[in-house]
C-alpha cells in the first residue's frame, strides 16, 4: 500500500468512527460490482464506456457468433447450410485462438465450452 492509500484509509476510518458515513445512499446494501475482475485493470474503464454505449468486446461478439453457429449446425435443414456454418465456425475458432482470448484448456465446441456459454452468454 502506498502512502496515499494509507492516508486515504485512515481518513475514511476516522469518518466512519465519527458517523459521517452512516446515512449514505445504499448503506447496508451489497455493492453492485459491475467490473469483471478477470479484465485487466487498464482495460476496465474502456470496457465500461463501451458497455454503457451498448458495445461489447470483439471476443464476446465472436463467442456469441460461435454459439449461434453451433445452434445452426445442430438444426441445419440440409448439408449445404451445415457445411457453410461449420466453415464459419472454424474460422471464428481460429480467430479466437489467434487472439488468445478463450480460456486455456477449454476447446471451443466442447461440452464444457457449451456450459460456459450457457452460463455467461
Amino acid at each position: 500500500m502506498g502512502p496515499f492509500d494509507v492516508i486515504a484509509e485512515r481518513r475514511i476510518q476516522e469518518a466512519v468512527d465519527r458517523g459521517e458515513l452512516d446515512d449514505l445512499p445504499g448503506a447496508g446494501r451489497p455493492l453492485a460490482l459491475e467490473d469483471d475482475p478477470l479484465v485487466p485493470e487498464d482495460l476496465r474503464m474502456a470496457y465500461r464506456i463501451l458497455r454503457n454505449a451498448g458495445f461489447v468486446p470483439p471476443e464476446v461478439e465472436m463467442l456469441r457468433d460461435v454459439r449461434d453457429l453451433e445452434r445452426c449446425i445442430a438444426s441445419a435443414p440440409d448439408e449445404t447450410t451445415r457445411s457453410r456454418a461449420l466453415r464459419r465456425l472454424q474460422a471464428l475458432e481460429r480467430q479466437l485462438a489467434a487472439r488468445g482470448r478463450h480460456a486455456r484448456g477449454v476447446s471451443i465446441g466442447s461440452a464444457y465450452h457449451a456450459r460456459l456459454l450457457a452460463r455467461f452468454g
